[in-house]
């Protein structure tokens, strides 16, 4: 359903380097948890927005996604049923900003981790 290489926008993308900076958690995995932390805020992507994916990290969605890939594919197929591939990678690159900006100020793994 997802492509098989995935990219956000590099917004997104400098703020989970960030993250990575001051807790040592890899962009993929603050992805997947930014991405579940939107889903479950009900945030939702409308497809008028016109954000372009232009960051630098193009990963495959083995990476981008790890054991969440089948999880993650069900609850965007099942959110929005109507949308194309195309439009489902910018969802999920949506929900992943959306989850990024409670999670990109933390200064610690010990201060991240209270949070979740």
């Amino acid at each position: 359903m997802l492509p098989n290489r995935m990219q956000l926008t590099r917004q997104t993308e400098d703020q989970l380097k960030r993250l990575k900076a001051n807790t040592g958690i890899t962009p993929n995995v603050a992805a997947r948890l930014a991405f579940f932390r939107s889903v479950e805020s009900d945030f939702r992507y409308h497809t008028d927005s016109d954000k372009k994916l232009d960051g630098s990290l193009v990963l495959d969605k083995i990476t981008w996604l790890g054991g969440t890939l089948a999880v993650t594919e069900l609850v965007l197929k099942m959110t929005y049923p109507e949308l194309e591939q195309k439009e489902l990678i910018k969802a999920w690159a949506a929900h992943v900003e959306d989850g990024i900006a409670a999670l990109r100020n933390h200064r610690s793994l010990k201060d991240f981790s209270q949070t979740l």
